[in-house]
């Protein structure tokens, strides 16, 4: 019984020893992959049963001249899920690597998804500031991966790709 008990407390001590290690912020001191994620978009999504999703909080960072990416959140609550992924891909690259039936499939036009109206740029008071960012994702193509669906409670491994609302087929 005394084992029992010891080995409880153990089980007990460890889960939260873990728990607490998933919850708190690494001590690194910076300079991790997650950091730089400072251009917030808000957009909603056409999702890939026709419905709309949305709008989701895009926290977003470049990882190159030609290739920005995107943490998709639900909400801007600490404790917020990633639902989902995107990246803003500049177009000559984009159409270069991707075969027209699968762009047309997976990727949207950013101009297009800008010129409907429904994509914001948020936390930049600069006006200046606010209309360079979006002529330079104009100038990109997108692709969104869903990862966590949205009557989910946890995710499944069930991925989707939604597209953006006015998303428009290429012929060429």
């Amino acid at each position: 019984m005394r084992r029992s008990i010891r080995s409880f407390m153990y089980v007990c001590a460890l889960s939260f020893f873990v728990m607490g290690c998933m919850t708190t912020p690494a001590m690194s001191g910076g300079n991790g992959p997650t950091d730089g994620y400072d251009i917030h978009v808000q957009a909603p999504h056409m999702m890939a049963d026709g419905t709309v999703g949305g709008p989701y909080h895009h926290y977003c960072k470049g990882i190159s001249d030609e290739v920005l990416q995107c943490q998709l959140y639900e909400s801007t609550e600490p404790n917020a899920k990633l639902v989902a992924i995107e990246y803003f891909v500049a177009k000559d690259l984009a159409r270069k690597n991707v075969p027209l039936v699968q762009w047309n499939r997976a990727f949207h036009d950013h101009q297009v998804e800008i010129d409907t109206g429904r994509v914001q740029i948020l936390d930049i008071e600069d006006p200046g500031k606010v209309k360079a960012l979006a002529e330079a994702a104009g100038k990109t193509d997108g692709v969104i991966i869903h990862l966590w669906g949205k009557d989910q409670v946890i995710p499944d491994g069930t991925v989707s790709i939604p597209t953006s609302l006015g998303h428009v087929y290429r012929t060429k």
